[in-house]
């Protein structure tokens, strides 16, 4: 029966390890299979990754665009419409915790925006950092209230 401590390779799956510069009886010795002189006889001498003989790389041939933004926060946003399918019972308070446990947006976000788009029948307090006009309108309609978050820009000075 075949067990883990039984397996062994396929014959010819493996090879002995060439011992390179080990006399000239072994047939890899003197230059150990480098070749007489040259770059790649040296010790350490290999050029590095994307190295074209002097010739300009392909890496730097190509145009760049643009820049990836390293500070952008993510924001999620939500319509209004989106709202009235929750329950007022269950989600009293609409921020961007209770947006994602409803599953009404997924992935990562750091910021929450409500619109205005769709129609609003229940009454939630929404804490949202963005809230547009007509949203804010529609929530205040519907006997709900807005609180807007406010994220401070400002670094701390390193004391």
């Amino acid at each position: 029966m075949l067990q883990l401590n039984t397996i062994r390779a396929q014959p010819g799956a493996t090879h002995a390890k060439k011992r390179l510069g080990r006399g000239t009886g072994s047939g890899h010795g003197q230059t150990a299979g480098k070749g007489d002189k040259g770059q790649l006889a040296r010790s350490g001498g290999h050029s590095r990754i994307g190295f074209e003989g002097g010739q300009m790389p392909l890496y730097r041939r190509i145009p760049k665009r643009g820049f990836k933004n390293f500070t952008r926060r993510n924001t999620a946003i939500v319509n209004v419409g989106l709202l009235s399918s929750l329950d007022p019972a269950q989600y009293q308070e609409i921020n961007l915790q209770t947006v994602q446990s409803a599953k009404l947006v997924n992935g990562n976000y750091e910021k929450l925006a409500v619109l205005g788009s769709g129609e609003l029948t229940k009454a939630f307090v929404v804490k949202a950092h963005r809230v547009s006009a007509q949203a804010k309108e529609k929530i205040q309609k519907a006997g709900g209230r807005v609180e807007i978050i406010i994220i401070s820009t400002l670094k701390k000075k390193k004391a």
